[in-house]
């Protein structure tokens, strides 16, 4: 024989949910099963009551009838006193029923001959029914006063009392009800057998949706995110929000998973380019004697390389700080806030200079009758204005200006950056964030921009819960908009 377990581990993994107690399936099938099972003992009770209920009133009929076939056997006896006697040739009572019959001055009348009696007692004015035990057997017994005429010729007759008890035994009934019981109780049985195993293959049917949802996300791996759910589970009320979180989450993790190859292969790229620059820069250096001069000149683009592979790694840092830190939230902490108004005129102030060295000036706009507090780290939003109006500046012709606003709007902070620029071109307006995303080479090689400054920003409004937006045409400029919840 085979260890229980061994064939449990060869059983597919579908059977291996179905035996498992802690499956769905099994449960379901369990409380289905108990609560047909209480129905079943439910059905037989009230059966047994009710037949009980049933069988002794029409026993109790029948004593009823019995007792008055009695009364009707009372006659008058042929003698000068006027007493009554029990005439049985017409009575024929069954052989185990018993009876007795008294008059009104408590004298036996007659008596069954298989039972000593229990006595005139007077009974109730309309009868009573009670149990008793004869000869070591259980009976039912009905007790009634009657009335019989007597001598109706003699100036209206006499009216005597008569008290009759008649029993029978209740064995037959009991026999009859224990039968309709036990009808109804194999009955019940049967169905509970028949319906068990079609409840629970209609159980296991019924959940064949989920186990199909939970078999294809299965197959979901970081090589291959095909997730084509079944149209059983789209439509089925109670598996549509799983099978919609599940596309959803999954859309995010595949999502989440090309941009960060993504940000790997183009880190890589801009890394491996930089450093071939500066490479390079030393191989023209090393290849012959040069002068004092031409070295000079050399280490200076070294050196310019350097700093530029510094700021590009120093971006990417950001980025990824940036992108790591928790968003707003119980979880984060209480969320800073900042002043946005004071962190736009130090930004300004903090990029004059550059301002100034292309002849471009810049209009600030602000609405001071609102405090404009938001919840963002200082240095993010400094870096966020910072990296907007830096690139504003630096894509503007000379004697342009620049415009920053501030203003409130349906409880939020918006901060609008335009530039009077080339602009930029249709196609490249919906990958503007997109990390080393370059619509035009040319520009970041006189700007000296990484590709990165846009996204950093993406990610620093993202994070605060708000949004920023490009709109530009070609020859006309760009107006970069930035919305942030506003904290009065």
């Amino acid at each position: 024989m085979k260890p229980l377990n061994e064939g449990t581990a060869r059983m597919p993994p579908t059977m291996k949910f179905f035996f498992s107690p802690r499956s769905i399936t099994a449960r379901l099938i369990t409380a289905v099963l108990a609560v047909e099972l209480l129905s079943s003992i439910l059905v037989v009770v009230f059966s047994f009551g009710y037949e009980r209920h049933t069988h002794f009133h029409a026993f109790d009929v029948l004593l009823h009838g019995h007792a008055d076939s009695i009364l009707g056997a009372v006659q008058d006896a042929d003698d000068r006193s006027d007493n009554l006697v029990l005439d049985l040739a017409f009575l024929h009572p069954f052989p185990d029923d018993v009876y007795e019959v008294y008059d009104s001055g408590e004298h036996l009348l007659g008596r069954s001959p298989n039972w000593q009696g229990l006595g005139f007692v007077l009974p109730l004015a309309r009868g009573e029914f009670f149990d008793l035990q004869v000869n070591g057997h259980d009976y039912r017994a009905f007790r009634m006063k009657g009335s019989r005429l007597v001598d109706p010729a003699d100036h209206g007759g006499k009216l005597r009392t008569v008290v009759i008890l008649y029993g029978a035994p209740t064995n037959k009934v009991w026999r009859a009800i224990r039968g309709t019981v036990e009808f109804y109780a194999a009955g019940t049985l049967f169905l509970l057998i028949v319906t068990g195993p079609l409840i629970a293959w209609l159980l296991h049917r019924g959940l064949l949706p989920l186990r199909q949802l939970a078999a294809l996300a299965g197959h979901v791996s970081v090589d291959s995110w095909r997730f084509d759910p079944p149209s059983s589970a789209r439509t089925t009320p109670e598996l549509a929000p799983v099978t919609h979180a599940l596309e959803s989450v999954l859309q995010r993790l595949q999502g989440s998973f090309e941009q960060q190859r993504a940000f790997v292969s183009d880190a890589a790229h801009e890394l491996k380019t930089a450093v071939a620059v500066a490479k390079s820069s030393l191989q023209l250096l090393a290849m012959k004697r040069r002068s004092p001069d031409d070295y000079q000149v050399g280490l200076e683009r070294c050196l310019t390389d350097s700093e530029r592979l510094e700021e590009l790694v120093a971006e990417m840092l950001t980025l990824a700080r940036i992108e790591a830190s928790p968003a707003s939230g119980p979880a984060a902490g209480p969320p800073p806030s900042t002043d946005l108004a004071a962190a736009l005129r130090q930004t300004v102030a903090t990029l004059q200079s550059v301002a100034d060295l292309r002849g471009i000036h810049i209009g600030v706009a602000l609405d001071d009758s609102t405090p404009a507090s938001v919840q963002v780290p200082n240095d993010d939003l400094s870096l966020l204005l910072s990296n907007l109006i830096l690139n504003a500046i630096q894509h503007s012709p000379a004697a342009s200006t620049v415009s920053v606003r501030l203003a409130i709007e349906d409880h939020a902070a918006v901060v609008t950056i335009e530039d009077h620029g080339d602009g930029i071109a249709p196609e490249a307006l919906p990958h503007v964030f997109d990390r080393f995303y370059r619509g035009d080479v040319s520009r970041n090689r006189n700007t000296g921009g990484t590709g990165l400054g846009l996204a950093i920003a993406h990610a620093i409004t993202t994070k605060a819960g708000g949004s920023i937006q490009l709109a530009s045409e070609l020859g006309e400029g760009t107006i970069a908009t930035i919305r942030l919840p506003h904290r009065p």
